[in-house]
């Protein structure tokens, strides 16, 4: 069950979204808490999974994976062994970091990072022969005006 979370937690959130690495010193200094009162909320906010982990973020462009790509599914089959199939397809690729059961249109919304075009190809190749897929179509980010991991805690 996850805890129930105050301001206080909120604030805790917001900072450790804006720097991961803050050591529980620094965190309680930034939100006026003590030392122990804020390792324990830490600990209660890991324990209650609202913290699911932590991570460092890279720059994609920095290791050759500079483009962006939103890959567009529709598919005609929706049986339980297609979708295992395609679950597991999916999570198999490390290209493809985000993917996402839509409502409408579309049946799936996948988010990838790869190198370039013909990267994306590759993938697309491989995707197709794990899976059947009805439609696909992919849409390349021209300009990524915001990507964030910050969940907005603070709003109400």
């Amino acid at each position: 069950m996850a805890p129930d979370i105050d301001e206080m937690d909120r604030r805790l959130l917001a900072e450790l979204q804006r720097d991961g690495t803050l050591s529980v010193d620094q965190l309680s200094e930034r939100v006026a808490l003590s030392r122990n009162a804020c390792w324990r909320r830490v600990k209660r906010l890991e324990e209650g999974g609202v913290i699911t982990g932590r991570v460092a973020l890279v720059d994609a462009d920095k290791l050759g994976l500079g483009l962006s790509v939103f890959i567009l599914i529709r598919t005609s089959n929706h049986d339980p062994d297609w979708l295992q199939k395609f679950r597991a397809a999916v999570t198999g690729f490390p290209e493809i970091t985000g993917v996402y059961r839509m409502s409408g249109d579309l049946d799936y919304v996948l988010r990838a990072r790869v190198a370039d075009v013909k990267a994306y190809d590759r993938l697309y190749q491989r995707l197709i022969a794990k899976v059947p897929l009805s439609d696909v179509s992919a849409s390349f980010v021209m300009e990524e005006i915001k990507e964030t991991t910050i969940v907005p805690v603070e709003l109400r």
